[in-house]
Order: C-alpha cells, then sequence, then structure tokens
C-alpha cells in the first residue's frame, strides 16, 4: 500500500495547484489551500529573503498547508562566444522597434543547488511542503529538509526519474506528462526528452515505485483527476486550470489567449529559456529555422525577457511568454476556491 497523499500533505482533497513562476501568487496560494487543496508557490527569480517574505504573508491569512518549490537545474555555465552569437541572431528583432540588444546575458533563475540561503530560509520556515523540479538536490540537503518534518516532492518524466526520486528519500513523485505547460522537469543529463503522455506515464510509475504519484499534464477538471487515479495516481497537480483565476498574477494578454481556446495549439521550445518549455507560440517559437545554439537555461531567458520588454514597450506583445498545457482551452474562469470547489464535485461525481 502507498502511503496516503491527503493524509502525508495535510489536505482535504486530492489537489496541488502547480507552482508555475510568475503566474501563482501568495493569494492564489491562499485561496487554493483554504480550500482543502494544496497552494504552490515557486521560488523564480525571488531572493531567500524575498521568500521568506512570502512565506510570511502567507501565512497571516491561512494555517493550511502549502508548498515552496524550486529549481534543481545545473547552474549554467556561461559561454560567451555562444550568447554572442545569439544576440546577433536576435538583433533584428530588438532593431524593429528601434533598441538594442543587451551585451551580456546572465543566470536569471538561480538553482537551489547553489543556493545556501534558499535552503536556510526553508529549513528556518519550514513551510509543509517543498517540492523539486529539474531534478534532485543532495542526498544532505533532502536529509535536512525531511529531518525539518518538511513534506518532499519532486517532478519526473521517466519511470527512471521516478526511481531516482523514490531512492533519495522524496516522499511524493509528480509524473509529469508531455502534456504539461511551463518547463519540462527533465533530469540534467538525461539528453533527449522521453516525452511521454500524462496518463501513459503514470500508469507506468504505478509499476515502478510505491511512493505517491501525482499526475500533471493536461489535466483541467475533476473527470480528469478521476482518469488517472483510476490508472494508480493518488492525485493530480494542475496549472494551467488556475490561470485564468483572477488570483494569479497571469497577463490580460495571457489569459486572452487562454480564453480564446481551441484558436490556438501549444508548442514545445528552448528558444525562449534555454530549457524545452510548453506554451502558447509567439515569434521566438516560430523563427527558429536556422538559428544557432540557444545559450543554457536560463541565460536565454534574460534575453527574451529584454526582447519583451522592448516589443511591450512599442506595443506589441508576439515576444510575451504565455506558458500553458495541452488542456488550456477547458480553462475556466472563476476565483481559486470556487475552483477547487467544482474539481472535487466533479471529482465525486465521476466516481
Amino acid at each position: 500500500m502507498r502511503p496516503d497523499l491527503k493524509t502525508l500533505l495535510q489536505i482535504d482533497h486530492p489537489i496541488i495547484q502547480a507552482p508555475m513562476a510568475g503566474v501563482s501568487t501568495p493569494r492564489l496560494v491562499i485561496e487554493t489551500s483554504n480550500a482543502g487543496a494544496l497552494g504552490s508557490l515557486a521560488v523564480g527569480v525571488s531572493t531567500a529573503e524575498q521568500m521568506r517574505a512570502l512565506i510570511g504573508e502567507i501565512r497571516t491569512r491561512t494555517n493550511k498547508p502549502f508548498c515552496i518549490n524550486v529549481f534543481c537545474h545545473r547552474p549554467a555555465q556561461g559561454d560567451a562566444a555562444r550568447e554572442a552569437a545569439w544576440l546577433a541572431y536576435l538583433k533584428p528583432h530588438f532593431e524593429a522597434f528601434n533598441a538594442t540588444p543587451p551585451t551580456t546575458l546572465r543566470e536569471t533563475y538561480r538553482s537551489f543547488l547553489d543556493d545556501p540561503d534558499m535552503l536556510a530560509m526553508l529549513l528556518e520556515t519550514r513551510p509543509h511542503a517543498v517540492s523539486f523540479h529539474f531534478g534532485l538536490p543532495t542526498a544532505d540537503v533532502i536529509a535536512q529538509l525531511k529531518n525539518a518534518g518538511i513534506v518532499l516532492l519532486a517532478s519526473a518524466t521517466s519511470p527512471d526519474e521516478a526511481r531516482q526520486v523514490e531512492a533519495a528519500g522524496v516522499d511524493i513523485v509528480v509524473a509529469q506528462g508531455y502534456e504539461a505547460g511551463g518547463h519540462r522537469g527533465v533530469f540534467d543529463g538525461v539528453g533527449k526528452d522521453p516525452a511521454i503522455g500524462t496518463f501513459a506515464l503514470v500508469r507506468l510509475l504505478a509499476q515502478t515505485v510505491r511512493i505517491p504519484i501525482v499526475a500533471a499534464g493536461g489535466i483541467m477538471d475533476g473527470q480528469g483527476i478521476a482518469a488517472a487515479m483510476q490508472l494508480g495516481a493518488s492525485g493530480a497537480q494542475m496549472g494551467t486550470a488556475f490561470i485564468l483565476c483572477p488570483e494569479s498574477s497571469a497577463s490580460q494578454y495571457h489569459r486572452r489567449l487562454i480564453k480564446e481556446g481551441n484558436v490556438h495549439l501549444t508548442e514545445v521550445t528552448a528558444a525562449v529559456s534555454g530549457r524545452d518549455a510548453r506554451g502558447l507560440p509567439n515569434r521566438l517559437f516560430q523563427e527558429t529555422a536556422g538559428r544557432p545554439p540557444v545559450p543554457e537555461y536560463s541565460i536565454a531567458y534574460d534575453a527574451a525577457k529584454a526582447l519583451h520588454a522592448a516589443a511591450a514597450k512599442a506595443g506589441n506583445m508576439d515576444y510575451s511568454v504565455n506558458w500553458a498545457g495541452q488542456g488550456f482551452p477547458l480553462a475556466r474562469e472563476m476565483p481559486a476556491a470556487d475552483l477547487v470547489r467544482a474539481l472535487v464535485q466533479e471529482l465525486k461525481d465521476a466516481h
């Protein structure tokens, strides 16, 4: 028997709101957690002190469990020639808005593997749960977090990654299917993305690990949660489903694209950040023929953010980043608490 997901996380419903760096907010976490699901907030570009303040803000309005998500990618190795070639490639795009590309690029998302201050802050504030993306921290870091009483989750995109998650002592594995929006959680050093769909991955992991499995990718309603649980998942993590909630920080343009539904299809690209991610295509997605190698994650993101800023200043949103999973046309515009209640009712009806 697998440990019970709801008992481990101390939640009423087997639903996790995905961390979604840049879209999730303390308010979204608060409303989701107060409704009996697990709200999640990604560290993203925040410093340890900024995250301490955000955790404090969450705790002023809920005493329910919530999750903090950290990125465990290999810290970027700068390559001046590669970065210069990328900036030269983007230069005509900048010039279209009477702007010049930056002269240098920096790593925008600091890895948790290289952030002892973030670890110290988590050990001090002790959120109920911490989740890992892009891989795992060291055994020592995992032991410290577990000894602090923190429940640990980690994304896996293949059975091999799930085995590593379980062997490391992580409590819950998030089965991130290829349908999922945002960045693929493929571990560093794996090479080619296995690109396994959510339901196939859940079924594979059900035969691979004994820890609870949380399905992620393309799940937008209670029927989807029920289907994943039929295949061996203990619950679902949902990101795109929460984008239209008023508590998210998604831009009005992002919301408009989501609401246009079947007018668009999602695509996966590394051209935005340096790592594969699924979203609603923009010019960086589409104009990739003959491009030079993209700089490492998240150095490439620095260029994309600068280009978006230049375009947006001119009133052009063609370079904005609008992550979304394949199920995005099913997104509903309602407060997070109402969405959780709707999901719970749908899940009950599906059983």
